[in-house]
């Protein structure tokens, strides 16, 4: 059989397979997680050793950032063509060689090099993930599989400052990035013996159009995150602007392609476009509390980085809880029903957060807290599952795109009307960035519940 053609009926691996190729997978996408986290508690220690200024060190988030969402989609068009595990291998290999050359780094400029590679490793990652959660389960088990992978995600975001003070009490901040060493070149091995042979496409790949596509995302996340830093206004509609035109002109060039970069084909499908909006609200959501709740724990309420972090942990630990449960029950129920209700939860959460009483105690928050993490994790995984299966098999690899471009451009999203909130009403902003996250909340539930009568093609 020709190697480009899709083959007869496939339905997941058999099971030890599947375990060694799930094991591959979730190591690569546990380290992604974490270094997010990691870098962000380094980054004093990183200005320290480097002697650069604080706002110069943010870079070393930002390029990951830009360089990780900006070519999410390319590579997702790639993985169609070149098959998904041979793009996830390579991305593995890259993030793992990175993150040596971050440990290595002896200056600021070579570290944002290094991270840089390091963002283009984690797109690789991330852009085919889901396609191949998505093959590598039978279908029966597919919300089983989307929600260990949300288990994991949630896992690495709330370990990761554990994590990374640990390592640092220990330790130098170059060790936070060469700990991925060890855990990167067991996944490489592993994954290379038992990720199968996916399926391929076997139109050409579009540099032009890959080239309009990263420039597109790269400007908007770019404006986002000025936008969020405080920016000229001129300086973030420029760059938004930008990535308008640059969209534009990437959706005439690929008018007639057969897997357009940005999958408008895909949105033509009532189940996937709504599923891609809600994802975009709950992420936002989350983008909002996680900026907001850190400044009002310290600034209006005045505990310690301390104890910001232990108050900010409840989240994180109940959607990985959670997901893997909501993934077992989209294998049964509808998943309108399932993350309208998550949803619901996480306005509910939302508000109880914007109308904490002027002193609360640590198990006054902590449950609320705990309620928001229920509903995102309720959510998150039948979400995940309704994304993917309203997509054909031929294209798991735009659909997976969509899916990690939906949470980070939801969470930039959060993150700049967070800032837009502190600049309007300065210490109060962050009542007011919740109380939006739970206005997104009802038109996400709106959305989601729309699903039900949506027709799928």
């Amino acid at each position: 059989m020709d190697a480009r053609t899709t083959p007869p009926a496939f339905d997941g691996l058999p099971t030890r397979q599947r375990r060694f190729a799930v094991a591959a997978i979730f190591t690569a996408l546990a380290m992604s997680a974490l270094d997010t986290a990691i870098a962000n508690i380094a980054l004093p220690a990183i200005a320290a050793d480097l002697k650069v200024s604080a706002a110069d060190v943010i870079w070393v988030v930002n390029v990951y950032q830009i360089a990780m969402v900006a070519t999410l989609l390319p590579l997702a068009a790639l993985g169609e063509i070149v098959g998904h595990q041979r793009l996830y291998m390579g991305g593995l290999i890259l993030f793992t060689a990175a993150s040596a050359l971050c440990a290595l780094a002896w200056s600021l400029e070579s570290l944002l090099v290094a991270r840089i590679l390091q963002g283009l490793g984690a797109s690789g990652l991330m852009s085919v993930n889901t396609a191949l959660v998505r093959y590598i389960y039978p279908a029966r088990m597919a919300g089983r599989g989307f929600g260990h992978n949300a288990l994991v995600v949630a896992a690495g975001i709330t370990l990761g400052p554990t994590i990374a003070s640990a390592i640092l009490s220990v330790g130098t901040w170059p060790w936070l990035f060469a700990v991925n060493l060890p855990f990167g070149i067991a996944a490489i091995i592993v994954g290379l013996r038992t990720l199968p042979d996916m399926p391929r496409q076997s139109h050409a790949f579009d540099l032009i159009g890959a080239a309009l596509a990263t420039g597109c995302l790269g400007l908007v996340v770019t404006g986002l995150s000025s936008a969020a830093h405080h920016a000229s206004p001129w300086l973030v509609a420029a760059e938004l602007a930008g990535g308008v035109v640059l969209g534009w002109l990437t959706i005439r060039r690929q008018a007639d392609h057969p897997a357009p970069m940005l999958p408008i084909d895909l949105f033509k499908r009532p189940m996937f476009a709504l599923s891609a909006a809600t994802a975009i609200c709950a992420f936002s959501i989350q983008g909002l509390g996680f900026v907001a709740l850190p400044f009002y724990f310290e600034d209006i309420l005045g505990r310690s980085q301390v104890e910001t972090g232990f108050l900010m942990t409840p989240w994180p630990l109940v959607v990985a809880i959670m997901a893997p449960i909501a993934g077992l029950l989209s294998d049964r129920y509808p998943v309108g029903i399932l993350g309208g209700l998550g949803l619901l939860l996480l306005g509910i959460g939302m508000t109880l957060l914007a109308m904490l009483p002027a002193d609360p105690s640590i198990i006054d928050i902590v449950w609320r807290m705990a309620i928001c993490g229920c509903g995102f994790g309720f959510f998150q995984a039948p979400n995940m599952k309704a994304l993917m299966s309203s997509a054909p098999a031929s294209r798991s690899g735009g659909a997976s795109g969509i899916v990690a471009t939906a949470r980070l451009t939801g969470q930039t999203t959060g993150a700049a009307l967070a800032a837009f909130c502190f600049g309007l009403v300065g210490r109060e902003g962050a009542t007011l960035a919740l109380a939006l996250g739970a206005g997104f909340a009802v038109i996400g539930c709106v959305m989601s519940v729309l699903r039900m009568v949506a027709v799928k093609d």
